[in-house]
Parts: C-alpha cells; sequence; structure tokens
C-alpha cells in the first residue's frame, strides 16, 4: 500500500502525556505479541512510568482491548501491509495494534487517537514509519475489521478441550472470556459492614451493587479507578473478583483456628480470611520469593499484617517449613492454566501450550499429597483453582479421593457454581464472576 504522510508532530510531542500512554501501550504489545512476555508483568512495569490515573486506566485498556480483538487485528494486517512485520519491528506492531484498538474496540475520537498514536511512532524512533501509521489507521478507520468469531482466538488444542469438557456451555465460555470483568470490591469487616460502605460509596457519586453469592461482595457497574475507591489506602476495601471472594466461605474455618495458605501471593484470599477473623493463626507461603512484598503490601495496607506469618518456601517441601504441630484448615489455591480469568489475562490464550496443563496437573497433585500430611484429623482443605479444565478440577479431586483413604469429598452449596463430580465449577460470567473451582475435601478422623 502507498504510505500516506501524517502531519509533523507538535514540539515536544514525545513528553505529552497522550503521547507516552500509547508509546507505552506499543511497547508493552510488543513484549507480549513478539517476545512471549506476561501482560501482567508488562504493565505493572508501565503503568508506574504513567503519573495521571486516566493515563493509566487508557494504558490498561488500550492493551486488553488490542488482545481480545487480536485476531481480528493480525488479520488486517497480513491485508494491509505490503510485507510482514518482522521481530525488529515489534515496536511498531505494537503501536498498530494499540491504534486498531483505540479506533475500533475503544471508540475513541479518531482525529485524536490518529494524532498521539503517529506522534509515539517518532517517540518511538520510528519518524521514518510515522506515515506507514497515519495511511494504516486511517484505512482501518475507512474499512474498519468486520466480525470475529470468538473462537478464532482460541488455539486449537485447548478450543477443543473446552467443547469436551463443557459442550452445552462452549459459546458462554468463549464469549465472556473475551469481554471486559466487572469491577468487584471486597469490603474489609474490620472496618466497615457491607451496608455501610455501600452508603459511603453512594455518598461519593459511586453507584454500587450488593451480591447476595458473597457476603463481602460489592459490583460497580461502572468501573472507577481505584485509587479514587473511598478509604482503600486504608484498607476499607480490596479489589477481588465475587469467585475468589467464595474462597472464604468455602474454606470456613473455625473462630481462631491455624490456617495455612500454601500459594498466597498476592495475599487477598489470606487478607479476607484474617479480616473475617483475627484471631486466625495463618501461615502464608509462597514459592516466589519476590512476590512475598507483595503478599506483605496487601496485609499492612487492610491492617492485617500482625497476625500472619509469611514465608518463602515450596509448601510440597514440607520438611522445610513445617514445625510438626497440625493445622485445622489449608488452603490451596494451586497453580493452574488460569483459562477462567482469560477475561482478566488475555494474553493466556497466547502463551498456554498443550503440555504446559500436564505438568501442571502433576504440580497439582503433588502439593494435595504433601499439604494433607500436615491437616490435622476432622481438618478441612480447600483446593481451587481459577480453570475450567476438568483435569485440573474435578478429575484431579476424583485422582486425590482415590488414593487418600481418609478423603472424604463435602458438598458446597450452588451459589458456588455447577456441581462438577463434588466439586464446585463457575464459569467465566456467571453472576459475573471469573471461571472458578473449588472443592472442600474433610481428614476423616478414623480410617
Amino acid at each position: 500500500m502507498t504510505a500516506v504522510s501524517s502531519a509533523p508532530a507538535s514540539k515536544g510531542a514525545a513528553r505529552q502525556p497522550g503521547v507516552q500512554t500509547r508509546v507505552q501501550a506499543a511497547r508493552v504489545l510488543a513484549a507480549v505479541l513478539v517476545r512471549g512476555r506476561s501482560l501482567k508483568a508488562e504493565l505493572s512495569t508501565a503503568l508506574p512510568k504513567l503519573d495521571d490515573s486516566r493515563d493509566r486506566a487508557l494504558l490498561e485498556a488500550i492493551c486488553f482491548a488490542a488482545l481480545r480483538r487480536r485476531f481480528a487485528y493480525e488479520r488486517a494486517l497480513g491485508q494491509w501491509l505490503q510485507k510482514p512485520l518482522g521481530p525488529r519491528e515489534a515496536d511498531l506492531r505494537g503501536l498498530l495494534m494499540a491504534g486498531f484498538a483505540q479506533l475500533d474496540a475503544l471508540q475513541l475520537p479518531a482525529h485524536a487517537a490518529l494524532s498521539a498514536t503517529v506522534d509515539a511512532a517518532r517517540a518511538l524512533g520510528r519518524e521514518r514509519q510515522a506515515g506507514l501509521v497515519n495511511a494504516v489507521l486511517r484505512r482501518a478507520q475507512r474499512e474498519g475489521f468486520g466480525t470475529a468469531r470468538a473462537e478464532d482466538a482460541w488455539p486449537q488444542w485447548l478450543l477443543q478441550q473446552v467443547r469436551a469438557d463443557w459442550p452445552a456451555h462452549v459459546e458462554q465460555i468463549l464469549t465472556h472470556s473475551l469481554q471486559p470483568a466487572p469491577l468487584w470490591l471486597r469490603v474489609n469487616r474490620q472496618q466497615h459492614s457491607r451496608d455501610a460502605y455501600l452508603a459511603v460509596l453512594q455518598d461519593a457519586g459511586i453507584d454500587a451493587l450488593a451480591e447476595p453469592a458473597a457476603a463481602d461482595a460489592i459490583r460497580l457497574p461502572v468501573a472507577v479507578p481505584v485509587a479514587s475507591l473511598p478509604g482503600f489506602a486504608q484498607g476499607a476495601v480490596s479489589v477481588q473478583d465475587l469467585s475468589a471472594q467464595q474462597v472464604a466461605d468455602g474454606l470456613s474455618p473455625a473462630v481462631g483456628a491455624r490456617v495455612v495458605d500454601a500459594c498466597a501471593a498476592p495475599g487477598g484470599k489470606s487478607a479476607h480470611l484474617l479480616e473475617r477473623d483475627p484471631s486466625l493463626q495463618l501461615l502464608a507461603l509462597d514459592v516466589d520469593a519476590r512476590r512475598l512484598q507483595r503478599i506483605r503490601e496487601t496485609f499492612n495496607r487492610t491492617g492485617v499484617g500482625a497476625a500472619a506469618q509469611v514465608q518463602a518456601v515450596d509448601a510440597a517441601d514440607v520438611p522445610a517449613w513445617w514445625d510438626g504441630t497440625p493445622f485445622d484448615a489449608v488452603l490451596l489455591d494451586a497453580p493452574c492454566s488460569a483459562t477462567g480469568i482469560i477475561r482478566r489475562q488475555p494474553d493466556v490464550l497466547l502463551h498456554r501450550r498443550a503440555e504446559d496443563i500436564t505438568a501442571l496437573v502433576a504440580l497439582q497433585a503433588r502439593l494435595l499429597d504433601a499439604l494433607w500430611k500436615v491437616l490435622r484429623p476432622g481438618g478441612v482443605l480447600l483446593y481451587a483453582t481459577c480453570s475450567i479444565l476438568r483435569r485440573e478440577n474435578s478429575q484431579q479431586v476424583a485422582a486425590f479421593l482415590a488414593r487418600t483413604p481418609d478423603a472424604r469429598l463435602e458438598a458446597l452449596p450452588d451459589t458456588f457454581g455447577h456441581d462438577d463430580g463434588g466439586g464446585r465449577q463457575r464459569l467465566p460470567g456467571e453472576q459475573g464472576g471469573d471461571g472458578f473451582f473449588q472443592a472442600r475435601i474433610v481428614k476423616l478422623a478414623v480410617i
């Protein structure tokens, strides 16, 4: 195609916040799409570089929209460019994808989106391609991208597995997985009742709804910047999905119980348990020492830090951390495929491989067997994942029960989702929540 030259960039365009937002979006998308990096990790680095909360929100919106509509945008690039973009042009590919997202999914004013994105090309050192960026985006503005099937974004092996596991719910899963997730809040009982915090939100002009399925859950029909939530910095409220909040109900430890959260980072579920009962003797473990700071920050903000111990260790290596005193309750929110939270991590569809599932299933089984040893007779282990694959969920639990004679599955109510082999599975978007599996397993006192 013939490149159309854009207007010259204004002096200092590279320093304009709107331009820098597009620069950061291009770099994040380049890292995710071309270099195989994690969207969450890249955003955690890019977001602090933008001072204004509106720019940070726009950066996130651009990146998520570009990844959700990736198939349509990459098809357009293949049709509109004379030759494919190579690895050395990763930032240019990311910038074009960011431009498409602005014009298509986000429906931003075309003039502003075009101007800032072309200026971002110059800020990225792509002065010679600024005209190309302008021309491609103007073509996108004229022609659009047409419709794309939700299933086109999914790798075939994963699509086949979803169809095998959930034949009656395939379209629902595919559609909801590519839609934005709502903003869910968890009220800190140590500071407010849910009704009291709803009144605080109303006074602040923020629309909010209580959710009957979880006692501390509030849903915002229209998302707002987290920093604008009353009392957020003081720990009055946290951002946590409905499904994740139900873990506290699923485990339901007795008052003052001795509890271990085996894969605790970033600490939201442990904090929730302690907000409900500060007398819990809680040990939070995580294999990644770098993530311990996230746990401590969560605990300190919510005011529960003094009530918990934090340790960097492989939970499956029991001799490395257990003092021999049995626990009353074990929370195993196991490493998994994250196929239930694609709407929050759309890059899962890019990076997950079929062989990953075999490795994850083996790791989950190892953790289950190890953690069962530290649970007292009569105690409860809650097994949870943010997966929708039965190999990781109902089949994993069935295999554990078959090899563990003193384990018994205890039913959870239907507010936790579909009954699936005794555990409960919520599929993406149901009640507005993430895809999530939970199974409550009791250790028999007498075999």
